[in-house]
């Protein structure tokens, strides 16, 4: 599989494919030749995509490296199982699938004795890594037969750390399961197909190294392997001491080398210089007295007298002048010209044919800052430091890449929250959509919700919503939204980030910049929706009293203008909008706000978090509701007030207690375990008979009104079924089930998480468990979770029972064997 862009690993990839980039003086394709000849495999086919000259012209016909190369140029791109259909008729025998760009050592030979031995159709090379999130999840039996794929999965869902490599040994008959010319991928939608017609699948886990060298971070450390000798390869050259030297070294008898040093051809190294640790390509000069630790050095590069450089990369024909100094971890793409005595400082790239001049000093790269080293996103969302990560050129640039991906003629809806940086970037990212013909449609300061209703009417590609983060009030937030207005699917952000990556944008001409609108009915049709989706009548008759706190957010916008239609009157508390005084009110004190109503005698009291999707609830006691509380209370309201609507299904995190499924006994209702995120809520509603989603933070969804939480429109309905039913929410309290809910968080590095996931999965085995988010083991009445933290070193663990005295013995036990776990015990 030779069709890879490279898009993360420009600038080295400008001008060659991916699997053309050299690991230790070959291209990472070649070693990938040499592991299939130590293995007796010499009849390949490469599967080329971007810039296949370069592939073809290397190999040929693969005479000149002892094996057979035959090619198939994709037409388009089919995915990785379509593009491997396109061979077909080249692969009428038993056949290896593996990318031309890892860097693997793995016992090939071993993988197919167990196919043959398991007389498998398809079978799966697997590995063990510390941080299995960006890969594909593969989960066996004993027999090492396939169970369940989860790919690229989350946190929660990272049962195993064992994940697919991609390498793959497939019968030629599998093949026929794959439509011509449709994109059809091998891990997506090839192998759970398999998996549903029971078909002989498995999975080897493969020992040995194995790397998916998928940016430039993963290509210094590959080469750190290669020369720590943790990776088998056969090196270029001949062992000359303790490196490997190509021809005609010129080698100065004052120059020393140090550690591992991978010498190409004609290479030159001038008097008392210093080279430790390093790949040097072929026609490499290096000057006298210059001194190079942990650099990799590509072809024809000229390096100065008295030049530093610290594991740097530095590609094709650079010229790097006398006394230059280029500090840790910078990229130098081809064929640029760095200046006698010029500094560049760490962590910087310059793309291809920059000039520096002698003595500058430069602290950025010259095309992009790399803060998104990795990915952009988390989920749909992207967060950084305000000013810092999230600055005017990064929103341009990401403004940009959105328009590409959405392309020219898109309309883009956007929204922010009353934040001078959040205010900053909704416009940067604004002029970068319209730069690329990208028209939009600003709602200036409007809520998350009024923005994703909007979104209902059709007319939009895409949208976006800009907010300082509710958790850290030094960062910013950029959410996306598709154009359903749910959050931005997987596919898409993978897209955006490509163009992003990859510089590729395609500014449209003066005539075909993109416009701004600025719509004036929003908020007045937002407004008329909610009303129109409640009965107006019966809660207009019931004349509440009510103490709504706005925690200085964007509902005071509008929440005031429905309570009037409704005829409730209500107490307002922190009513403007401040950002830099909003807080999440799941954490912020509640104390006013009770005393409040305990001394005005108000019926029923609401928290509503600055972006006005989540709630707190108070009682006319003064006493606020745990978001678990609140879900049951919610639960008990909706059943009982929707008996007509019966059968139908509620969707809660699995998260949420034992007490929703005990509040709809007894009634015609399935209650459906999802993933313990706004993602998997929003996923929810795309079944037509899901009615209610209850999350575990304060957010609710009802799928007939919106398709993501709304804090405002759950206010409304909450008051609506109150009226109807004529309960009052402290006697909710004492009437429903109640269970116990301890929980901790264990300090667990992030490379020991997929242990322990895969540990508890071997625990579990046998026993009563969900697998949604985390597992979840059932014994008895007892019910313990088990999930690693998303967002730190930590390993979450929650217990639940009749009783606190037994919630907090079953913690204290997992909490033991999670610590051993973690430990290797």
């Amino acid at each position: 599989m030779a069709g890879g862009f490279g898009t993360r690993l420009r600038p080295l990839t400008m001008s060659i494919p991916k699997p053309m980039v050299p690991v230790a003086n070959k291209p990472m394709m070649h070693h990938i030749v040499d592991l299939l000849k130590h293995h007796g495999i010499t009849n390949m086919v490469s599967v080329l995509y971007f810039q296949p000259e370069h592939i073809t012209d290397y190999f040929k016909d693969g005479a000149g490296h002892g094996i057979s190369m035959e090619y198939i140029t994709a037409e388009a791109d089919f995915g990785t199982a379509g593009a491997v259909k396109n061979a077909q008729e080249k692969l009428g025998e038993r056949f290896i699938i593996i990318s031309g760009d890892v860097l693997t050592d793995f016992d090939i030979s071993a993988a197919v004795k167990f196919h043959t031995d398991n007389k498998a159709l398809a079978t799966i090379v697997l590995t063990r890594v510390a941080q299995p999130l960006q890969y594909g999840i593969v989960m066996t039996d004993a027999s090492g037969r396939i169970t369940r794929f989860l790919e690229k999965p989350s946190w929660g869902e990272v049962f195993s750390d064992t994940i697919n490599t991609g390498i793959y040994i497939l019968e030629p008959e599998v093949l026929d399961l794959i439509p011509a010319k449709t994109e059809f991928d091998f891990s997506k939608d090839l192998f759970p197909l398999m998996l549903r017609n029971e078909l002989p699948l498995f999975g080897y886990v493969a020992n040995g190294y194995w790397k998916d060298i998928g940016n430039l971070t993963e290509y210094q450390l590959a080469h750190a392997d290669v020369l720590a000798g943790n990776v088998k390869l056969q090196l270029p050259g001949e062992a000359c001491e303790n490196s490997f030297c190509g021809g005609h070294l010129d080698l100065h008898p004052t120059a020393n080398l140090d550690g591992l040093v991978v010498l190409g051809d004609n290479v030159q190294i001038g008097a008392d210089a210093y080279v430790a640790n390093c790949v040097l390509g072929n026609n490499v000069s290096i000057g006298a007295g210059s001194k190079l630790i942990g650099a990799v050095v590509w072809d024809g590069t000229t390096i100065g007298n008295n030049a530093e450089l610290s594991n740097d990369v530095i590609c094709n024909n650079v010229v790097i002048g006398n006394g230059a100094t280029i500090q840790d971890n910078v990229i130098v793409a081809e064929e640029c010209v760095i200046g006698d005595g010029a500094r560049l400082l760490s962590n910087i790239k310059l793309w291809p044919r920059k000039i520096v001049e002698s003595d500058a000093v430069v602290t950025r790269s010259l095309v992009r800052e790399e803060r998104w080293s990795r990915e952009l996103f988390t989920d749909a969302r992207i967060s950084g430091l305000s000013n810092i990560d999230l600055t005017p050129d990064f929103g341009a640039k990401f403004g940009a890449a959105l328009g590409t991906a959405l392309g020219a003629g898109a309309l883009v809806v956007a929204s922010r929250d009353a934040d001078d940086v959040s205010r900053m970037m909704k416009r940067s990212i604004t002029a970068g959509l319209m730069s690329v013909g990208v028209s939009v449609s600003d709602l200036q300061t409007t809520s998350i919700p009024q923005t994703r209703q909007e979104m209902n009417s059709g007319k939009y590609a895409a949208g976006f919503h800009v907010r300082r983060s509710p958790k850290h009030a030094e960062q910013a937030d950029v959410v996306l939204f598709g154009k359903d207005g749910r959050d931005i699917p997987i596919s898409s952000t993978k897209s955006i980030e490509r163009y992003y990556y990859g510089e590729d944008i395609r500014r449209a001409a003066p005539a075909s910049v993109g416009r701004l609108s600025f719509p004036e009915r929003s908020t007045g049709m937002y407004v008329d929706r909610v009303l129109s989706m409640i009965d107006r009548e019966l809660i207009t008759q019931r004349r509440f009293h009510l103490l709504v706190d706005y925690s200085f957010g964007l509902a005071v916008s509008v929440l005031p203008q429905i309570l009037g239609e409704l005829n409730v009157r209500s107490l307002s508390m922190n009513n403007y909008m401040d950002a830099t005084r909003s807080a999440d009110p799941l954490k912020a004190s509640l104390d006013e706000s009770a005393s409040i109503m305990q001394s005005l005698g108000y019926e029923l009291g609401i928290k509503i978090d600055p972006g006005a999707e989540r709630l707190v609830l108070i009682d006319e006691r003064g006493i606020s509701y745990t978001s678990q509380r609140l879900l049951t209370m919610i639960t008990k309201l909706f059943v009982d007030t929707h008996v007509d609507r019966e059968p139908y299904v509620i969707a809660v995190p699995v998260q949420a207690t034992q007490e929703i499924e005990m509040v709809a006994a007894g009634h015609d209702i399935e209650v459906r375990r999802i993933r313990s995120s706004h993602g998997g809520m929003m996923e929810a509603t795309r079944d037509e008979n899901v009615l209610f989603v209850g999350g575990t933070r304060g957010g609710f969804i009802f799928p007939e009104f919106l398709s993501a939480s709304d804090g405002m429109f759950t206010v409304c309905r909450i008051l609506e079924m109150i009226a109807r039913t004529g309960y009052v929410i402290s006697d909710l309290d004492r009437t429903l089930p109640k269970r116990h809910l301890v929980q901790r968080g264990v300090a667990c590095p992030w490379e020991a998480k997929g242990t322990v996931m895969r540990r508890a999965m071997e625990h579990s085995e046998g026993k009563q468990r969900l697998l949604v988010d985390g597992v979840k083991i059932f014994d008895g009445s007892a019910t313990v979770l088990l999930v690693p933290d998303r967002e730190e070193a930590l390993f979450n663990i929650t217990s639940e029972a009749d009783t606190s005295e037994k919630a907090q013995r079953e913690l204290e036990r997992y909490v033991a064997l999670v610590s051993n776990w973690r430990d290797g015990n």
